[in-house]
């Protein structure tokens, strides 16, 4: 898998792409990730890629110019992408279902927006899909494109080294992940239980899927709703 990102500060994307499991999937040759600044499609020689919106108000827009000539020449470069993506706070919420098909593509671009947003006419001409990780505001998309593709690289098959892992994180059935213990079997008096260490398969295996269900009850009542 490819996915090309385009940003005003790539610097924000370095640490979280070059370490842990994200390292190991670029050095396997399992993903590779393409970060482009924006600015080597800037307007003119001082670098700009934003300007004061139409109708007033607060805030910079990052113009047209700029990300329509990177797209069209990434698109040139690397071929039709599978979706073009731009991380916004009013997009659809970022949740598993959404990193499992994503991690089925073969070439994403990611778009990361600044300042008040992008264009509107570089969404409805591009974009074909719009993420939100939350309902909060960040300074930039760059953060939430890293938390995409952290969530879409350690499910390509050959990242993880046991590949059944992922298939056991929370929410992958709509369900929290169970309590997990390692060794001690005694800490501080608090006891691994029994079940665990039956060395029965099937015993274990319902014992986690109760604790994962009264868990969801607990916290998630909505994913159990459908919600």
């Amino acid at each position: 898998m490819t996915i090309d990102i385009i940003s005003v500060l790539p610097e924000l994307l370095e640490s979280p792409l070059s370490h842990s499991i994200m390292k190991r999937a670029q050095d396997k040759g399992l993903l590779e990730v393409r970060v482009h600044h924006l600015r080597k499609w800037a307007v003119n020689a001082y670098g700009q890629i934003d300007d004061y919106q139409y109708g007033g108000g607060a805030g910079m827009v990052m113009m047209c110019e700029p990300l329509a000539k990177a797209i069209d020449e990434l698109q040139e470069q690397y071929g039709q992408y599978d979706a073009i993506i731009y991380m916004t706070p009013d997009g659809e919420r970022f949740e598993q279902k959404i990193a499992n098909r994503l991690s089925l593509k073969e070439k994403l671009l990611i778009i990361c927006g600044h300042y008040k947003g992008i264009d509107e006419r570089i969404r409805q001409q591009y974009v074909t899909m719009e993420i939100s990780i939350g309902d909060y505001v960040l300074s930039g998309g760059e953060l939430a494109a890293a938390v995409v593709v952290d969530a879409i690289g350690r499910l390509l098959p050959g990242v993880l080294n046991d590949e059944t892992s992922a298939l056991f994180d929370s929410f992958q059935d709509q369900l929290l992940a169970p309590p997990v213990y390692t060794r001690p079997v005694d800490f501080r008096g608090m006891l691994v239980p029994d079940i665990l260490l039956s060395g029965d398969p099937k015993k274990v295996a319902d014992w986690r899927h109760e604790q994962a269900l009264e868990r969801t009850k607990t916290r998630r009542p909505d994913l159990l709703n459908g919600e």
